[in-house]
């Protein structure tokens, strides 16, 4: 079943508390420095990087097979599953990774490289979620009929073209799928080079 909107802004609330460290990273990673070296230590060893890195490649992959789910029939593949089971376990699974790029970083935004990367990957993760959002909120809506502005309070909003939900989520998700599309493209070129990057000068 395809998550609700109240679910969904739940998840909304969730991705933003993990994403909060990224945030403040410059201030309490010192800290942990300064004050818990030996975790600190851990946390930039191969050990611990190699491990949530693999652990994460492996949730990209497992993401990846939703598009595997969606040509299925094209490619007469017999995957099981209906397309909103699988949906909904890429949109869980994408805040897990959120959850596990947070653990495999440390919340370090990193530099360079790395750091445009880290960036890309929220582009995918968020153009997602908050596509998602949208669009299950016009679909739930009780309203039959939208407008950019309320017709009720502005004589703007009355010269303006009404959308029926079905032209509205399709006009969505035609820019916030391009854009994620796009971004994951990015991303999977990136990742590889990461990997190679990571490997290279181990």
């Amino acid at each position: 079943m395809k998550p609700k909107f109240s679910t969904l802004i739940i998840l909304i609330w969730v991705a933003t508390i993990i994403l909060a460290p990224f945030a403040f990273s410059e201030f309490y990673l010192p800290l942990i420095r300064d004050h818990f070296f030996k975790f600190h230590e851990i946390l930039r060893g191969d050990w611990y990087k190699q491990t949530t890195g693999f652990i994460l490649l492996s949730l990209v992959l497992f993401e990846v097979v939703l598009t595997a789910r969606k040509r299925s029939r094209k490619w007469k593949v017999t995957i099981p599953g209906s397309m909103k089971l699988w949906r909904s376990l890429h949109i869980f699974l994408g805040i897990a990774l959120l959850g596990m790029v947070l653990i495999h970083t440390g919340g370090s935004t990193g530099e360079n490289y790395n750091a445009i990367f880290l960036w890309v990957f929220f582009g995918v993760s968020l153009s997602a979620l908050v596509g998602v959002v949208a669009e299950t909120g016009i679909v739930e809506s009780p309203r039959r009929e939208f407008s950019l502005v309320p017709a009720v309070t502005s004589d703007m909003g009355k010269m303006l073209p009404i959308y029926s939900k079905g032209v509205l989520v399709r006009g969505l998700r035609l820019i916030w799928l391009s854009i994620h599309i796009f971004l994951v493209s990015i991303f999977v070129i990136m990742l590889g080079f990461h990997i190679f990057l990571a490997y290279y000068f181990q």
